[in-house]
């Protein structure tokens, strides 16, 4: 019988025997033999213990001198799942810095926005994750540089300063320190010819850990769809979401393929048409939280299969996601319209504003001609066409927005924000729930006074309602994963109902 691990690098290093996917992403390991880094799942020959090292982060495994595996190409995992739980500085800078903040605004705009000196910041995040701000934006850096070298045709020179290097010679450098080759070599040993960015658009695949309920989530989009700014085509096991994205330098449309239940995959297929190839690693980002494929579904199920209520739910529904947003601020929007309105009526509704207040795409492409309208146009407008009391709350809610009282981008504070939420007239609690749930992913979020968790609750246990509407007590065992269990519940209880003998 195998000895019991003695410290946390055994344990890691079985992951990397057993080459256990559920670790991409959690942590990466070196080989000093070779002076390559990989991630657990590699499927190359595992290298003995002693020649073995553990890194936190890709970051810092190429700041100990070790290059990229160009077999399973450990710079392409799935995020931690940790940064999504976590609320605190490490967490918060981690989403900025996977949103492009360091690459636009400088370490010294990412502590800004933390509310941190920039040696704080740097001081926490090399203590945990052995590389600091300007390490971990370089790193994804090569990655996307590595993206468009190898699926487009764009210059080498256009790519250097396209995935956010300040020189080419600092781009040439990173590319051979990181995998071992030029960007014309690495342009040349990918399979097929590059297509022109312009005419097809950037492909991608966006990974995610375990199993991913697919169905649920293409489901949940097209029923919320607003026209002008999304669609989704074709038919359920074979369709296409498209949405358009404003990005910091540009627009783009975000094209999203669900995966053939016959198919498994570790990935989603996506194609980016960017209107300046800046905005990649912004773009690919906000689409992998709209998508929550950074969740760890074997986490959530291990704890929320705990709960007897729970665990037939779970199984039904293997890696159920909870869906975030590609736009926190077009989200609170969506949210104040939504309140008290069946889905497609808030989706009409939110259209109008599309149609009236959103900047037109260059050309319009199928039924996407616009981008959901930034906070200070919707501040400033008459919002006629919306009835009160959503226009009072619409408008409280964009000034707020547009004046930074409210913060919704990936860092912010999830307790700040969802308090300055409540503080504005028309916003109610579930309101600022749904918001921190899907603006800000917070994967552990309940709306006590969901009435679709109460039904589903109530039928399954066959009790009356908790007279008194007091959920903490009940809930608190599935945290840190509360928000899947409200997903779980919810589609439950919008299952057809079946009279059981006794009622017939």
């Amino acid at each position: 019988m195998q000895a019991a691990p003695t410290s946390l690098d055994d344990s890691r290093y079985q992951a990397v025997s057993s080459r256990d996917a559920r670790f991409d992403g959690e942590f990466f390991f070196g080989v000093a033999s070779t002076g390559i880094y990989c991630r657990p799942s590699c499927p190359a020959v595992t290298p003995k213990r002693v020649n073995v090292s553990f890194h936190a982060s890709a970051a810092a495994a190429q700041g100990a001198g070790f290059r990229a595996c160009r077999r399973c190409r450990p710079d392409a995992v799935p995020g931690s799942a940790e940064w999504n739980v976590r609320a605190d500085l490490v967490g918060r800078a981690m989403r900025l810095i996977g949103d492009g903040v360091v690459d636009r605004e400088g370490v010294e705009g990412l502590a800004d926005r933390l509310g941190y000196s920039a040696r704080q910041v740097h001081r926490q995040l090399t203590a945990e994750l052995g590389a600091g701000p300007v390490a971990l934006a370089r790193a994804q850096r090569a990655h996307t540089a590595r993206i468009l070298l190898t699926t487009t045709s764009l210059p080498v020179t256009e790519i250097a300063f396209a995935a956010g290097f300040k020189s080419v010679r600092q781009f040439n450098d990173t590319v051979r320190e990181i995998y071992a080759c030029t960007p014309t070599a690495l342009r040349a040993s990918a399979a097929g010819r590059p297509a022109p960015t312009t005419a097809a658009g950037i492909p991608l695949r966006l990974a995610h850990r375990g199993p991913y309920a697919a169905r649920e989530i293409f489901d949940h989009l097209q029923e919320n769809a607003v026209p002008g700014i999304e669609e989704t085509r074709g038919t359920p096991g074979a369709r296409l979401f498209r949405r358009t994205l404003r990005l910091p330098y540009g627009t783009a449309v975000a094209e999203v393929r669900e995966p053939a239940p016959a198919r498994p995959g570790q990935w989603l297929d996506c194609r980016l048409h960017l209107s300046d190839p800046r905005d990649l690693a912004t773009a690919v980002q906000r689409m992998r939280r709209l998508f929550d494929l950074d969740a760890d579904p074997y986490a959530v199920a291990e704890r929320l299969r705990a709960d007897p209520l729970l665990r037939p739910l779970v199984d039904a529904r293997p890696g159920l996601r909870s869906p975030g947003a590609a736009d926190g601020d077009e989200l609170a929007v969506r949210a104040v319209l939504a309140r008290g309105r069946a889905a497609g009526e808030a989706a009409a509704l939110a259209g109008g504003l599309v149609s009236a207040y959103g900047k037109p795409l260059a050309a319009p492409d199928g039924a996407l001609t616009h981008v959901f309208p930034d906070a200070g146009t919707l501040a400033g407008a008459a919002l006629d066409d919306i009835p009160e009391p959503a226009r009072r709350a619409l408008r409280a809610l964009t000034t707020a927005l547009a004046e930074g009282t409210v913060r919704l981008d990936p860092g912010a504070d999830r307790d700040a924000a969802e308090r300055a939420l409540l503080a504005l007239p028309g916003i109610d609690a579930r309101t600022a729930g749904h918001i921190r749930m899907r603006a800000l992913g917070d994967p552990d979020v309940f709306l006590a006074e969901d009435e679709a968790e109460d039904e589903a609750k109530d039928e399954a246990e066959g009790e009356a309602k908790d007279e008194t509407g007091d959920k903490a007590a009940d809930t608190a065992a599935w945290r840190p994963w509360r928000s899947y269990a409200l997903h779980h519940l919810r589609l439950r209880a919008a299952e057809p109902r079946t009279d059981s003998p006794k009622d017939a």
